[in-house]
């Protein structure tokens, strides 16, 4: 049996976000998954350092990998730190990854980090999400449809 999902994850402090991927891609599915990370990635992540701006996640031997993120060295850390852009095993259950392994199969979707925050326990989450890739028209249709729901909103508060 597994544990209820939250509406919203737990976020207490974010450390990395991909602001262009909800304008580039259309979000379909939204999943928590942790990361497996050396203590010296750790030690930079509190630090407030980290990108996740070109990074993706893709489905290997039944194990996702985050891949192209960008964890700087940590600036106290001898001859154990780590490989900045190195690929990190994403913590996943079984049937989740199932699920992005057959939408990224069959339906075409592509996996994008949101974000990267720790938890109120202090653990480093990402917040992967299964989407669809948006061409230039659909971009441009989509900020029209937001400036419309904006106006809305705005003409209801003046008459409403």
């Amino acid at each position: 049996m597994s544990r209820p999902q939250h509406a919203s994850f737990d976020k207490k402090k974010v450390v990395a976000e991909n602001r262009r991927a909800r304008y580039d891609y259309a979000v379909e599915d939204i999943f928590e998954a942790g990361i497996a990370l050396t203590g010296t990635e750790v030690k930079s992540l509190r630090f407030g350092e980290g990108s996740i701006a070109e990074s993706y996640a893709e489905v290997k031997d039944g194990e996702i990998w985050l891949i192209n993120s960008n964890i700087p060295e940590f600036s106290h850390g001898n001859r154990f730190n780590h490989e900045p852009k190195r690929p990190r095993k994403l913590l996943l259950r079984e049937r989740e990854i199932n699920k992005m392994f057959g939408a990224v199969a069959r339906q075409g979707m592509t996996l994008v980090p949101l974000s990267v925050y720790f938890n109120s326990r202090g653990r480093a989450k990402v917040e992967l999400a299964i989407a669809r890739g948006r061409k230039a028209h659909d971009k441009r249709e989509h900020e029209r449809e937001k400036d419309w729901k904006k106006e809305q909103g705005r003409l209801l508060r003046q008459h409403g």
